[in-house]
């Protein structure tokens, strides 16, 4: 298997990315006005986007057609980073650079700080927190890295059930719980923390030294 914490930074910076596209789309549609502000709605008369409030975002340009078209250039950037060069040098730190773009013209508000988020971890594809993993029990180590391939799995499924999945539930089958939608976003966020720890100690465990069982680098 590739390297862990390359996976997971690839595939969540593109969905957080395609986010940001589907916002800049809404802006678009709503026209060349102006914004009654800095937070704006990207969706703000959609039936389809009522269950997430209208899809929030914030732009610091004046006008919502201008916000739509950055947001969609700058997050089709972000996805092709995160696919294919997030692995590079001051790739991580790249890809957040261009969530703090997306988020100030119109990306919506969780995908640019999830996506901040994501690229923080994608500055330690090469290099894993070896010396801090160094300290737990070398069976917790090889526990938390067998984890990985299912709470990656989870942690995809639960991020589609935020979107599109609560939009579809809202839209179609008229619910639209508070509560349901909290549930949905713990355990959306519970996964993607349980899905970086475990793809840190999978890349360490690649990382050790058979015979011995000790890391054959102990970097920061």
């Amino acid at each position: 298997m590739k390297n862990a914490t390359r996976v997971f930074a690839s595939t969540f910076g593109a969905i957080f990315a395609l986010a940001g596209i589907e916002h800049g789309i809404g802006e678009i549609f709503q026209g060349n006005v102006a914004p009654g502000g800095i937070m704006i709605l990207s969706w703000p008369e959609s039936a389809f986007f009522r269950s997430l409030g209208g899809e929030p975002a914030m732009t610091i340009i004046p006008n919502l057609l201008i916000t739509g078209i950055l947001a969609i250039f700058i997050s089709m950037i972000l996805l092709v980073w995160a696919t294919l060069f997030v692995q590079r040098k001051n790739g991580g730190l790249i890809m957040m650079l261009l969530s703090i773009a997306m988020l100030l013209v119109g990306g919506g508000i969780f995908p640019p700080i999830l996506g901040i988020i994501i690229g923080a971890v994608g500055t330690r594809i090469n290099t894993p927190p070896a010396r801090w993993y160094a300290h737990l029990p070398m069976s917790f180590r090889r526990f938390a890295g067998k984890l990985w391939a299912g709470s990656y799995i989870a942690c995809i499924i639960a991020w589609l059930s935020m979107f599109p999945g609560l939009a579809f539930i809202g839209y179609f089958f008229r619910v639209n719980d508070p509560t349901l939608i909290l549930v949905v976003l713990f355990f959306a966020l519970g996964t993607l923390l349980l899905t970086v720890f475990s793809g840190f100690a999978y890349d360490i465990e690649r990382q050790i030294d058979p015979p011995s069982g000790t890391l054959v680098s102990a970097t920061i």
